[in-house]
């Protein structure tokens, strides 16, 4: 059973209200509180069009992955997928991320240079699901690859695991077609159990170094292991079908 989460529709309100709390917590070089939300005022329209623009690109990349999963189930006589989920990366991580960046405050820059705008994240049953479905995803001629970054076979230091693509997918407008980048993140079951806790406890406050540093290490040896039953387990699913082709 598909397991998918469910974004909510921001409204204008919901935009403003995000950048009046944000503005409070984050200085902004040349701009106040009061003149960041004109300019919002003035380009509210722009700024719905453009986020609906990455929720559209979200539903086609799902859209390609459940027709694959659906193909699979007949060919393979079983689904690799077991679970889609989707965001839109929230307006304060877009702003903090142009600020830190020097980037400049307008749709342009950051469709430009935010990649993880739209983020769709495929969670497999195996290792060589994860890359049979990139495979199958990147061979349709209306996908176009922007970047690659395997850290299944070059973890990061912290033991994270999974395999990221940028895409550029199109949607079809009224009276167009745009190109759109979407963040595809694909992984077994293991490593986004491990990765949704790491990132639960990465964020706690108040820890001392020396117990930070004990921790992180008990954290990526946690990782090891993971690593570990992916391996496991594809050895044994590898076993089963080696035995049902020689039962044929």
């Amino acid at each position: 059973m598909e397991n998918k989460e469910i974004i909510p529709a921001r409204t204008p309100d919901d935009v403003v209200r995000e950048i009046a709390d944000f503005t409070q917590r984050i200085k902004l070089d040349n701009f106040t509180e009061e003149s960041f939300i004109d300019m919002l005022d003035e380009q509210l329209l722009p700024v719905e069009k453009f986020f609906a623009d990455y929720s559209c690109a979200i539903m086609e990349i799902e859209t390609k992955f459940k027709v694959l999963n659906e193909q699979f189930s007949l060919k393979y006589d079983g689904n690799p997928i077991e679970s889609i989920h989707s965001r839109i990366k929230d307006h304060n991580s877009i702003l903090k991320k142009l600020i830190k960046k020097n980037l400049p405050r307008t749709l342009e820059s950051i469709e430009e240079n935010i990649s993880d705008i739209a983020g769709v994240r495929v969670v497999c049953s195996f290792v060589d699901d994860i890359y049979r479905l990139a495979d199958c995803l990147l061979s349709q001629d209306d996908i176009e690859l922007i970047d690659r970054k395997d850290y299944i076979k070059n973890p990061k230091p912290s033991g994270y695991r999974s395999l990221h693509l940028i895409v550029r997918v199109p949607i079809f407008l009224e009276n167009e077609k745009k190109m759109v980048k979407v963040e595809v993140q694909l992984r077994t079951i293991a490593m986004d159990f491990w990765a949704s806790l790491e990132h639960k406890m990465r964020y706690k406050k108040n820890i001392q170094p020396e117990l930070l540093e004990k921790l992180s290490k008990e954290l990526t040896d946690c990782a090891d292991m993971s690593a570990s039953l992916d391996s496991r387990m594809q050895n044994i699913r590898n076993v089963l079908n080696s035995s049902n082709n020689q039962d044929m």
